[in-house]
Formats: structure tokens, C-alpha cells, sequence
């Protein structure tokens, strides 16, 4: 399974960006992907996630209102649309996936499968 995350940069508090995901060779019937960020100094913490099956999200509650998770046309393909940046989104982002179908397994940190990051910067 490889994955491959886009989209970081750049922007100024209150703007938006939307990072992408396109996860190849996930074969399983049934998984999550999901969306986990680091901050400088900081440990890796869960942002967003999406149950393939059902479409059921879930949401840190850091940035429920602001953040969505949604997921492509294409099989496999995972977006983050980030509205009303604030300076502690700064973080690199990374999507993950797996064989996940419960709650309390879906928003933790135990992805077998996890893409190289993004950089999103919130500065003025």
C-alpha cells in the first residue's frame, strides 16, 4: 500500500487550503483513512478521519467546524478541506489507511500504512 499526500503551503490566518490523498493497492473491503498531523516539538495526533464503508466521519475536536474530510470520485482518494487556519494548524500532515472499522480504533494512532507528509505553514 503506498499513499501519497498534497496540497501543504503556505497561508495566512483565516485561509484555507485543501490537501489531497491517493492511496494505491488497498485491496480490502472494508478500511479508514485518515489524516494525523505533527507539529514541530510536538507528537503525531489525529486530525479527521473516514470510514470507507458507510462514509461516517470523525473529527479532533481541534478542528471539528472547520476542517472536512470527504472522499474522490476515485477509488481510494481522501481530500482535507482546511478553513480558518489559525498558527497552531502549523504541522506537517499526514494521511494514513488501514484494515479499520471501529470508532476508538479509527481516530487512534495505529495505522499500519502512512504517507511521507505535507507541510502546512499559518503565519502572517
Amino acid at each position: 500500500v503506498q499513499l501519497q499526500a498534497s496540497g501543504g503551503g503556505w497561508v495566512q490566518p483565516g485561509g484555507s487550503l485543501r490537501l489531497s490523498c491517493v492511496a494505491s493497492g488497498l485491496t480490502f473491503s472494508n478500511y479508514a483513512m485518515a489524516w494525523f498531523r505533527q507539529a514541530p516539538g510536538k507528537e503525531r495526533e489525529f486530525v479527521a478521519a473516514m470510514r470507507w464503508s458507510d462514509r461516517n466521519t470523525y473529527y479532533a475536536s481541534s478542528v471539528k467546524g472547520r476542517f472536512t474530510i470527504s472522499r474522490g470520485n476515485a477509488k481510494s482518494t481522501v481530500f482535507l478541506q482546511m478553513n480558518r487556519l489559525r498558527p497552531e494548524d502549523t504541522a506537517v500532515y499526514y494521511c494514513a489507511a488501514d484494515r479499520l472499522t471501529i470508532q476508538s480504533t479509527i481516530v487512534q494512532d495505529g495505522y499500519n500504512y502512512w504517507g511521507q507528509g505535507t507541510l502546512v505553514t499559518v503565519s502572517s
